[in-house]
């Protein structure tokens, strides 16, 4: 395996490696893990969504850019973000019809390049796709600065000063969500368009 593909390997398997630190505090109703998982989750995530850069760069630089690669990246692009969008979910920060518009939108993405690939044609990322999965990025992590924030339960903030930090990043992330299922769509429409030559002929 290359570099660039471990690299995007890292994503994959970090996401149900995440799914356990978000939910564990949880099942065992711990104050102590609920307070470690706010110390790391956000630092964890944030290094393993780098490694989405450093694929992308280790591939050119190394001349390691191939089919594969370019079906491999967004395949774990989706798995990780999915992974966060459900914990969100199972929290109540993200509204259940907004979850299934992404999971409905990924996976019909998901047999538009299966189809092209069976065409011959692997399905790079386009501009709106990635400007999606950035949205889907800065959407996480303020769902994470919130349930950390939550999860730390600081005693020396009054509780009218809590109130409304949390307003404010529920309310944010929620619009973050809203922009997310918004670009989701905008763009696999984009994709429809710029390859509906090949998903029109039968085989």
């Amino acid at each position: 395996m290359t570099l660039s593909n471990r690299f995007t390997l890292a994503r994959a398997v970090f996401a149900p490696i995440f799914y356990l630190i978000y939910n564990i505090p949880v099942w065992f109703d711990s104050r102590i893990l609920s307070v470690i998982s706010a110390c790391i989750m956000i630092p964890l995530l944030a290094v393993v969504e780098v490694t989405d850069y450093w694929d992308g760069h280790y591939a050119r630089k190394y001349n390691e850019v191939s089919d594969f690669g370019k079906i491999f990246d967004p395949f774990a692009d989706v798995i990780l973000n999915l992974t966060v969008f459900l914990c969100a979910l199972s929290s109540g920060y993200m509204p259940f019809v907004l979850f299934v518009l992404i999971f409905y939108r990924e996976f019909s993405q998901s047999f538009l390049r299966m189809a092209a690939l069976k065409k011959g044609i692997a399905i790079a990322a386009r501009m709106g796709g990635k400007l999606k999965t950035v949205f889907y990025i800065i959407s996480g992590f303020f769902f994470l600065t919130l349930e950390s924030y939550t999860r730390f339960a600081f005693p020396f903030i009054p509780d009218f000063v809590d109130v409304i930090i949390k307003a404010v990043l529920r309310y944010s992330t929620l619009a973050l969500f809203v922009v997310c299922v918004l670009l989701s769509w905008g763009s696999f429409i984009d994709y429809i368009k710029s390859f509906y030559s090949i998903i029109k002929k039968d085989d």
